[in-house]
Formats: C-alpha cells, sequence, structure tokens
C-alpha cells in the first residue's frame, strides 16, 4: 500500500491538532479562525492552537501522552492584541480583564501569549480579535459612561441635569457635578465639545 500524499497527510495532522478546538464549541457557537503552531515550535511538546469563535477566542495545547489543556477569552473581556511577525512564524500577544461584568474599572488583568503560528493564520486571528476588541471598547465606554453620569447626578447630553434629590446634597451640586465632569474628559469618556454643553448646562443654571 502505498504512502499518503503529503497533503494528505497534512490534513489529518491539522484535523487531529484542531479536534480539542472544535470538541469546546457550545451549541451555536462557530469557529470563525484558527491558528496551529508550526511544528519547529513544538520539539518539546505537542502543536497548540487557537481559535476566535463567535462568542470567545479559545487555545489548546496537547499533552505528550494525550489528552490537552485549554483557556479561554470571551470577547467582552479582551483589552489588547498584538501580533509580531516574524520569518519563521508569529507571535500573537493577548491581554484580558479578569471581571465579573463589563466595566472596564474592575479587575486585575492577565497576559497570554502563543508563539510561532502560521503567520496567514494568526493574521486572521488577530484581525477578529481587533474587531471585537473595538467593539467591546465602545460598549464599555458608553457602560462606564453610563455609570459616571449616574454618580453626577444625572447629567444627560441634550437634557437638563436632574434636580438633586435633597436639597443642599453637595454630591449634586454644581461644583460636584462638574468636577465628575471633569473626571469624564480626563478618562476619555467624553469629548471636549460634550464637556463644554455639560459646563454650560450647569453654569445656566447658577
Amino acid at each position: 500500500m502505498s504512502a499518503p500524499s503529503a497533503p494528505a497527510a497534512d490534513d489529518t495532522a491539522l484535523t487531529r491538532v484542531l479536534a480539542p478546538l472544535r470538541s469546546l464549541l457550545i451549541p451555536g457557537e462557530g469557529l470563525e479562525a484558527y491558528a496551529v503552531q508550526r511544528r519547529i515550535f513544538a520539539l518539546t511538546h505537542r502543536r497548540l492552537a487557537i481559535g476566535s469563535s463567535t462568542g470567545r477566542l479559545i487555545s489548546t495545547a496537547r499533552g505528550l501522552f494525550g489528552g490537552f489543556t485549554a483557556d479561554d477569552i470571551r470577547w467582552q473581556d479582551l483589552r489588547d492584541a498584538q501580533i509580531r511577525v516574524g520569518i519563521l512564524g508569529a507571535t500573537l500577544t493577548v491581554k484580558a480583564f479578569v471581571s465579573r461584568d463589563l466595566s472596564s474599572t474592575e479587575g486585575t488583568e492577565r497576559r497570554l501569549q502563543f508563539p510561532g503560528l502560521r503567520k496567514d493564520q494568526a493574521q486572521a486571528v488577530y484581525r477578529i480579535c481587533q474587531a471585537q476588541e473595538q467593539s467591546w471598547r465602545e460598549k464599555r465606554r458608553v457602560r462606564d459612561l453610563d455609570e459616571m453620569r449616574a454618580k453626577s447626578g444625572g447629567i444627560t447630553l441634550g437634557q437638563s441635569p436632574a434636580a438633586p434629590a435633597v436639597a443642599g446634597e453637595t454630591d449634586h451640586s454644581p461644583t460636584a457635578r462638574l468636577e465628575r465632569a471633569r473626571e469624564m474628559l480626563q478618562k476619555g469618556l467624553i469629548t471636549d465639545a460634550e464637556f463644554e454643553q455639560i459646563k454650560a448646562k450647569i453654569v445656566g443654571e447658577l
């Protein structure tokens, strides 16, 4: 019986590497892109693989004697993704929040690095990471902005600031509200134009 051709052998090896990734997908979750570590970077271990699904970034590392270990990062927790493309392969580095919700002000941070990936595959995963990072950064910005507005006495652009619940309450004084608006500006939650609009409304009440 003749030996299998190189492409067929490569397809079989790829199927084995991706099998742990695919086994972790939950119902309704699809694998959009994947990247496999090149053999030259896996001389002391089985090759690792990463996959970007519709809900998260998943990584798997197969054991030398069977089995595998897995890790994942939900897209809403993704903070940053970077790629370094070299001659032999690409290294993808991701940073993620360790938090319970969308708030960017909570939780610590963790960092994962995946070296020696096939370059074209790694770039495809990286592009999805970038798109997800930008999308969730905007969602966190809106969430943080809503929380800051609530703390500042209900300031909403285009509407008059809410009246204080208790007469003389310092948290809702014009000075306190202006200070919180300035804090939002410094954190990048509002633009200069939005800050000037808020300031004008507060000053107009005096």
